[in-house]
């Protein structure tokens, strides 16, 4: 019997990334257009988009069984991996898949150290979200964790790519492109 497939929109970060380079502006480290729009959220803080609740920290001691149960419970698809305070790795559900349940791994005796990924790529929280987007597309990343002076402070995801503030957004620029 076959299961049915959840239907899932996939993100073309690509265009996205283009759509962030023609209309962030000179504010926007990403853009290479001497444009003066402004950039609306892709030009905001990263700071000022990050999910500071849906922060989830975990000790690098921490078992993958005992993440995912925190994940679960907090609805939420990554948790910051932090020992003294500092960021040390991050631990998603991508890692749960194939560093884990592929590999045969028992998850109530695997400790995130041993699965998690190390030294992440990070944000400032000054930087703007269209920087943030652009790393994460670079580096091949769905998560980023937004860090001062090493200590991590929030998250931003690829969801947040999908606010439907952000998609009115494109719309719009869309739409007054095409005016023109």
């Amino acid at each position: 019997m076959k299961l049915p497939v959840p239907c899932r929109r996939k993100i073309d970060f690509a265009a996205l990334l283009c759509e962030v380079k023609f209309i962030a502006g000179p504010r926007c480290s990403v853009a290479r257009s001497n444009s003066n729009r402004g950039s609306a959220v892709y030009g905001q803080r990263t700071g000022d988009v990050m999910k500071r609740e849906r922060l989830l920290t975990a000790s690098s001691k921490a078992t993958v069984s005992e993440a995912a149960r925190l994940m679960a419970g907090q609805r939420v698809s990554a948790v910051v991996v932090v020992d003294d305070g500092a960021l040390v790795g991050i631990f998603t559900e991508r890692d749960a898949v194939f560093r884990v349940i592929a590999l045969g791994r028992d998850p109530l005796t695997t400790h995130l150290c041993d699965v998690m990924t190390r030294d992440p790529v990070t944000v400032d929280p000054e930087r703007t979200f269209g920087h943030a987007l652009q790393q994460m597309h670079a580096h091949g990343v769905r998560h980023m964790p937004v860090v001062t002076d090493g200590k991590p402070v929030g998250i931003v995801t690829a969801r947040d790519a999908l606010d439907p503030e952000l998609e009115e957004f494109v719309a719009e620029a869309r739409r007054r492109e095409a005016i023109r």
